[in-house]
């Protein structure tokens, strides 16, 4: 398992960008409740710490992880945030279930990352036993929703800064006048 030698929990507070003024959406499965409240505590601690006001983010809860695509979506598109984590637990049963909604999550928040410009962090455990989900989630490997809000703080911070560069570069060709002939009509570029 990749977090047999790992702690979620662990990360270096010099490497993460500043977080204060970036807004957070939390969208919460109910479903495994007592596993997602321990992956959103860790979510919110994380982002707490990381000077993130408390008044900036902003939690909906959903039936189950299924949903997290609708809610995460609805989030995007009213909550004006920087990105969002998306909070589940799905644990391996005796039919295929586990296998399709494990699928159409993971497939769901990939298209929201595509079609958006605003990240969606997937966190959403899979695991074969509940004590895998337990240990994943503030237990003995730490806690998969802390190593999410950083994931988030970062995706942020990256969608911030390609945002400034792109202004810049088109400040850059206001300033030259490229910008100018590219938008001229076809009939008079030729």
């Amino acid at each position: 398992m990749a977090t047999v030698n790992k702690n979620l929990s662990e990360y270096d507070k010099n490497t993460i960008p500043s977080a204060k003024a970036f807004r957070f959406g939390i969208v919460v499965s109910e479903w495994n409740e007592t596993i997602t409240e321990g992956l959103c505590k860790g979510a919110i601690q994380a982002l707490l710490e990381n000077q993130v006001p408390a008044h900036h983010i902003v939690r909906w809860n959903v039936p189950g992880s299924f949903e997290l695509i609708y809610g995460s979506k609805k989030m995007l598109q009213t909550q004006n945030v920087d990105a969002v984590i998306a909070i589940g637990c799905v644990i391996q049963g005796q039919t295929k279930h586990f296998d399709f909604v494990c699928e159409g999550v993971t497939q769901g928040i990939k298209d929201l990352n595509v079609q958006t410009d605003i990240p969606v962090i997937f966190c959403v455990l899979t695991d074969n036993t509940m004590q895998q989900s337990i240990d994943r989630s503030g237990g003995v490997h730490g806690n998969k929703g802390t190593e999410a809000a950083i994931a988030a703080i970062k995706m942020a911070y990256i969608r911030q800064q390609a945002s400034f560069t792109h202004q810049i570069e088109n400040q850059h060709l206001l300033t030259s006048g490229a910008l100018q002939i590219e938008n001229l009509p076809l009939e008079l570029k030729e």
